[in-house]
């Protein structure tokens, strides 16, 4: 028998963590898979609030020192405690259930088998009127409360997130659903029974999972590392065939799953019927509602329906979503992710849909912001496909990977921070969705704008401005579907409460001369230290940006006034010095990361005007030199478009730290150097080899 789970049941005051697990004992108790722990607390145990072990602080104390205590944390002036007898329950394949702490997990994870942390959440709003209606706290107590609610887990934690925003038995349903969703894990065993093009699946009459739950002619969707197969369940004598947390397949359908003996899987039953009938309803080109969309997503991650399915709802939605289903999706998509809450007027965002090189104007909007005293708390992306992205770029001054505290005091110190978004924004709709779409080359703007909406709402902004680069090599090829993109983006940011302005804006070249984290950190600090080698075209655009984010402070109040007052910021240094405070409150590099030392120079064959610069090719030959992952490699341009160029000079300059991706780099430059002359495409390059 394997080891049981430990489920540690956490969340913010006012949750309802207290009635769900109550609710849950009533409903699970008498299956004997579940223990419910109860927690020693150095309080009467007539206080009110859960059934718990009421103990004196010396006889805790004495209980600590004998290890009699699986773990005991401290909160509110009460000593609170798990006993370690519930080792023996774990180990007897029981899964015990304990409301927690989050302080403990690490703790927790360290002392048993397997740890899941059921995060309890609802809205803001939610949470302060329960707590209201116990009458125990003054508003501004409550208030206080739900600021210093900490909402984040320790790395590497496991865990689950139940909404319980509804009525008492939809909370319910979704706690029963979030425990089922983890104590279903089954170990795969194949059986030497040949059900031909039937798959078949087997549980044992004492299966941890309830075989009378499966027990019927509706089929179940079994899943493990990303597969997933439909099967009927036929039920086995206990003790026989199988042990009760293992699932046997029939040997057609253990090579269609394609998955080791041995492997975990989850046993989840086919969607319910009104879940499959939205689903059908999108695939035909239907429209649904936030409702339906909650509860397709929702059965979506919990593993309810197969990659096939998944993949044909995709495909549906990227061809038929109306304006109010990317504003019910925003909506939808930000429950699954549990959002940053700040005791601020206006917290400012920016978010570009990208594609262009060395176009790293966050680095230089987001300090003008800090300067100038609005909160900041800027999340970014790692490049894809590109030589960097701003969290890359960033990297080479600073720790990026923050976790939700960690940008907190950043944002207190400094005003705001520059973190990588893969840490702070992770969506469990996305895991499931990009390992779809990915792999089928499935794209839509229109689920872009949902998915970025959401995530701002998770970084709790309130105002955004979104940069819409178009051109024939961009994202958006078109000044027309830019502007269409940015009426998107306002009407679905409108729709879920935020102010969000979006602009296009030319993304027919490179933006700077610096392609590649450490040479666009470079040209970063060249404009603002007011160098006259600073890019012109970075500068712009960074103060056009910083202008219309600075008009949304009331005493500011237009693009114009930004304008002046972003560019006294630049002149004086106080932006300069909002980058370095920034850098600081994040963990700044012993050394920042300098351009790659090994350098080549690549120069024309012929003479013209320079009519355009291929950024994807450029982009592609700075990977190539090793970025982003080498924070040194990349691209240094030298002339730009308009520029005439005589043979021989030179175009731009590859930096690297290894000499064969520099060597590689340069074989790629000579077969196709991405600089076009009078609407040619020049055919060879000219290299001269520098190593220093």
């Amino acid at each position: 028998m394997r080891p049981g789970i430990l489920f540690v049941v956490v969340g913010p005051s006012g949750a309802g963590k207290d009635t769900l697990i109550d609710a849950a004992r009533g409903a699970l108790g008498e299956s004997g898979r579940y223990v419910f722990a109860r927690r020693l607390i150095t309080r009467p145990a007539n206080a009110g609030g859960e059934d718990h072990e009421a103990i004196d602080d010396a006889a805790f104390e004495a209980l600590e020192r004998g290890g009699e205590l699986l773990v005991s944390w401290r909160a509110h002036g009460l000593a609170y405690g798990l006993r370690s007898s519930l080792l023996d329950e774990l180990t007897k394949g029981r899964h015990v259930i304990a409301n927690g702490s989050r302080g403990a997990l690490d703790r927790l994870a360290r002392k048993v088998p397997r740890v899941v942390a059921v995060v309890v959440t609802a809205p803001r709003t939610l949470l302060a009127a329960r707590l209201a209606s116990r009458g125990r706290e003054r508003p501004s107590d409550i208030e206080a409360r739900l600021l210093r609610a900490d909402l984040a887990l320790p790395d590497g934690i496991e865990s689950i997130i139940v909404q319980n925003d509804s009525s008492p038995e939809e909370g319910v349903e979704r706690f029963l659903a979030a425990l089922e969703t983890s104590a279903r894990r089954l170990f795969l065993k194949p059986v030497p029974i040949d059900g031909w093009r039937d798959h078949i699946a087997y549980i044992p009459a004492d299966s941890i999972v309830g075989a009378g739950d499966y027990d019927g002619p509706s089929r179940v969707d079994i899943t493990g590392d990303g597969r997933s197969i439909r099967a009927r369940i036929n039920i086995v004598e206990p003790g026989w065939l199988l042990e009760p947390d293992e699932l046997g397949l029939s040997r057609e359908a253990f090579r269609v799953l394609g998955l080791p003996a041995d492997a975990q899987v989850t046993l989840s039953r086919t969607p319910p019927q009104h879940s499959r009938d939205a689903l059908r309803r999108k695939v035909q080109g239907g429209e649904l509602g936030a409702a339906q969309y909650e509860m397709l997503l929702r059965d979506i991650v919990e593993g309810r329906y197969p990659e096939s399915e998944i993949a044909a709802f995709l495909v549906a939605a990227t061809r038929s979503l109306t304006d109010a289903e990317v504003v019910a999706l925003a909506k939808v998509r930000a429950q699954f992710a549990t959002p940053i809450r700040w005791d601020e007027p206006i917290v400012v965002d920016k978010h570009s849909m990208g594609g262009i090189p060395g176009s790293r104007i966050t680095l230089i909007v987001t300090p003008i912001i800090a300067a100038h005293g609005l909160a900041m708390p800027k999340t970014s992306s790692r490049a894809i496909t590109s030589a960097a992205g701003t969290a890359d770029a960033m990297e080479a001054l600073a720790r990026v990977d923050l976790t939700v505290d960690e940008v907190r005091r950043t944002v207190f110190d400094a005003r705001a921070c520059i973190a990588w978004n893969g840490r702070l924004n992770h969506s469990a709709v996305d895991d499931v969705m990009n390992a779809i779409t990915r792999p089928l080359g499935i794209d839509s703007n229109r689920w872009s704008v949902a998915s970025i909406i959401s995530k701002k709402l998770t970084a709790g902004s309130t105002h955004v401005i979104v940069d819409l680069p178009f051109g024939k090599r961009a994202k958006l090829r078109t000044e027309v579907d830019a502007r269409d993109l940015a009426r998107l983006f306002e009407v679905v940011g409108r729709g879920a409460g935020l102010h969000v302005e979006a602009y296009p804006t030319d993304g027919s070249r490179p933006i700077g001369r610096g392609i590649g984290p450490a040479l666009e950190v470079r040209d970063v600090h060249w404009v603002l230290d007011g160098h006259p080698d600073a890019p012109q075209d970075l500068r712009e655009k960074a103060l056009s940006f910083a202008a219309r984010v600075l008009s949304w402070d009331p005493a500011i109040g237009t693009p114009q006034r930004g304008r002046i007052r972003a560019e006294e910021l630049l002149r004086s240094g106080e932006a300069r010095e909002a980058l370095h405070r920034i850098v600081v409150a994040q963990g700044a590099r012993e050394q920042p990361v300098r351009p790659g030392p090994l350098v080549h120079t690549v120069r024309a064959r012929r003479s013209g005007t320079i009519s355009e610069i291929d950024g994807w090719r450029i982009a592609g030959i700075a990977r190539r030199s090793g970025a982003p992952q080498d924070k040194g490699a990349g691209i240094d341009l030298l002339r730009g478009v308009g520029d005439n160029i005589n043979t021989g000079e030179a175009l731009y300059m590859i930096h690297a730290s290894a000499a064969a991706e520099l060597d590689a780099a340069v074989e790629m430059a000579a077969r196709d150097d991405g600089i076009l002359f009078d609407e040619e495409l020049v055919g060879g390059c000219l290299v001269e080899s520098i190593r220093s």
